[in-house]
């Protein structure tokens, strides 16, 4: 038995009378438990065969009218404009329609969107955990839910409280915090977001449903309470060495502020915590390090009360890991820590690693140093995306099938099997292009993927030659090695520019949506659009997550064998072959304008007679024998097809 991170507490009740919560002692020191290595180098078989959600909370559902955000709420974040007769915006608005508070402040639309609220929240995800379970889903990644005043909340007010916004008393939460001592953990209190939360949790769980969140250990925002102290007593202030101060302000100059300090990528909203014990970097960005002893701590201190919240120690009640944003940022040093720290709360835990851009735009990073056993157990794969797009969305200059299986193989160099299983393999975020816009637009991955800086980008709804490579690519996810994800809406047909517009509020058929006809600048056109969920795509969506579900030894546990992949060709057929067994699944992309013939043995050399179906359409059959091996059909222009053997 693991032996838990020693921490004394005392039970109290909390208001509701009905759920003990723990008070962690005054003092309490957080330290890294014996892990084994087993333990410690597992990649938990639920990650294997996670198909994640992603949820960018604010624009997912509002489900309670009485919380939404109000300009006090928003104190401190960008745009930093108190913006007159302010209120939240309408769910069903077309996009680019400045809110009557917006024209008024002379603005343009991509300054004023950053002031925009919808009020999407904590219980607007309870309320829809039926739609996620009937889509089939097993696992949510939630973009940051720490209490902040940005939409994005990357720039945390509070590790350790979910956001005021979210929950159901929003000035009670704020009260609550400000009468702790955020330092110290025998203070610390739950809010109703924070309890809200945990029922979140719960209703996840018992539908079959995982939940990991999102942290930056790398920065915190200008509103965080240990930033506000060094502000207010400078050099006095016992954390002023959490952060990168280059000076400080000097008292004698009262008209003068001569603070300065280092905000990550130079944005100052986001003062960037400090690293210790920095050595040379190996391995492209990774490099040896710490972070400062006691900004440890209080992530310790944080990261136990959301996995084991009632403290005790059965983490059934608290998050099932975390994906960790900007991780290459983070030392190796701390990141091994905290593996070992988060594996000793729960052996089951998943770390995912935001892991990206070597160069941008010509470089990736390679993940590989993060997926040694010691790190993470799988990185939001990135490469695997802009790979699968260059090739099945015909981006010029078009890559052919040969050059496609060389680059599937060339990304698992260096990682061994169960984080290839492990990883998380992106189609679209929070921080790229809709998965269907981004195959409207054929430009470069990433590069001028938004209309302020490419105003030839196509806003409006993707043709249908876009959905069907859509459906292709998609195909390619759910049969390829690693972890399928969707981001929020892509199931429905959203489509959007890079951020901020791939994040709309997600369209729900309750929800009467304004036809999207405008523009961000009065030199683009666009069609006029009807806004309302695609249904065939979402049954689509549906019918391959119950296929992956339902062959999940083939899909994930299989070896995978490209069988066809030349030079000038379009298409690619690869199988899946359990060893020892008589299971195999058959896959076939043509991305070409033309259709292919089939014609051959596909199958290898087997022992008995394999009869197979096609998952995506149950009606289609062979049946292949050791004396004829051969599959015969014609694979369609822009088409796919999935054969599973049946035993």
């Amino acid at each position: 038995m693991l032996r838990r991170v020693p921490l004394l507490l005392i039970l109290v009740l909390v208001s509701t009378g009905c759920r003990k919560r723990p008070q962690v002692e005054k003092n309490t020191t957080y330290s890294v438990p014996e892990v084994s290595e087993d333990v410690l180098k597992k990649v938990p078989e639920w990650a294997q065969k996670a198909i994640w959600y992603q949820i960018f909370p604010e624009r997912f559902r509002n489900g309670d009218l009485n919380n939404d955000p109000r300009m006090v709420d928003m104190e401190g974040a960008w745009p930093h404009t108190k913006f007159a007769g302010w209120k939240p915006t309408t769910w069903g608005q077309d996009w680019f329609v400045q809110e009557d508070w917006a024209l008024a402040s002379g603005k343009d639309f991509y300054f004023t969107v950053q002031a925009r609220r919808y009020g999407g929240d904590f219980q607007g995800i309870i309320d829809k955990m039926g739609y996620l379970k009937d889509l089939g889903i097993n696992a949510i990644y939630l973009n940051p839910v720490n209490d902040s005043p940005s939409l994005h909340k990357y720039d945390a007010r509070s590790y350790h409280h979910m956001d005021r916004n979210f929950g159901s008393d929003p000035d009670g939460d704020a009260a609550i915090m400000k009468r702790e001592k955020p330092e110290d953990p025998s203070t610390w209190e739950w809010t109703s977001a924070d309890k809200l939360f945990l029922k979140l949790i719960e209703t996840a769980h018992k539908n079959g449903i995982r939940v990991v969140v999102d942290y930056s250990w790398n920065h915190t925002g200008k509103q965080f309470w240990a930033f506000q102290d060094v502000i207010k007593n400078g050099k006095k202030s016992k954390f002023a060495d959490w952060y990168y101060i280059d000076q400080f302000d000097d008292v004698e100059t009262p008209d003068t502020n001569e603070f300065v300090y280092r905000g990550w990528a130079n944005v100052k909203e986001l003062p960037e915590l400090k690293k210790v014990n920095v050595k040379n970097r190996v391995h492209g960005r990774a490099y040896e390090g710490n972070l400062h002893p006691d900004v440890k701590q209080h992530i310790f201190a944080v990261t136990s009360r959301w996995m084991d919240p009632n403290g005790d120690g059965d983490p059934s009640d608290g998050v099932d890991g975390f994906r960790l944003d900007v991780a290459e940022q983070v030392p190796l040093g701390f990141w091994r820590e905290y593996r070992r720290f988060v594996r000793g709360l729960n052996p089951e835990a998943v770390l995912i690693g935001e892991i990206w851009w070597e160069k941008y735009p010509d470089l990736m990073t390679d993940p590989a140093p993060y997926l040694q056993g010691d790190v993470f157990d799988g990185v939001m794969n990135y490469r695997w995306y802009k790979s699968a797009r260059e090739f099945i969305g015909y981006i010029t200059p078009a890559m052919s099938g040969a050059q496609f299986a060389r680059e599937m193989e060339a990304l698992k160099k260096g990682i061994a099997e169960p984080y290839q299983k492990g990883m998380m393999n992106v189609t679209a975020t929070h921080d790229t292009e809709r998965l269907q816009s981004s195959l409207f637009n054929k430009g470069r991955y990433k590069v001028g993927v938004n209309p302020r800086d490419n105003k030839g980008f196509k806003v409006g709804k993707p043709d249908p030659v876009s959905v069907e490579r859509q459906k292709m690519l998609l195909v390619q996810q759910f049969t390829y090695t690693g972890a399928p994800q969707l981001f929020y809406g892509d199931e429905v047909g959203m489509w959007g520019a890079d951020d901020p517009d791939n994040r709309k509020p997600m369209i729900w058929d309750d929800i009467t949506f304004q036809n999207e006809k405008s523009v961000p600048f009065k030199e683009m056109t666009r069609s006029d659009d009807v806004v309302a969920p695609d249904r065939g795509l979402l049954a689509f969506y549906k019918k391959l997550i119950a296929m992956r579900t339902r062959y999940a030894d083939l899909f994930v546990d299989a070896p995978l064998e490209m069988v066809f992949a030349r030079d000038g060709s379009d298409a690619v057929i690869y199988r899946r072959v359990m060893p020892n067994s008589n299971k195999m699944a058959l896959v076939f992309i043509n991305k070409g304008a033309g259709s292919i013939p089939m014609n051959g043995n596909l199958v290898g050399d087997i022992q008995r007679a394999m009869k197979f179906v096609n998952p995506l359409n149950e009606a289609e059959q062979y049946t292949v024998t050791p004396e004829q091996p051969n599959i015969s059909f014609y694979l369609g222009a822009r088409t796919y097809k999935v054969l599973v053997s049946e035993e």
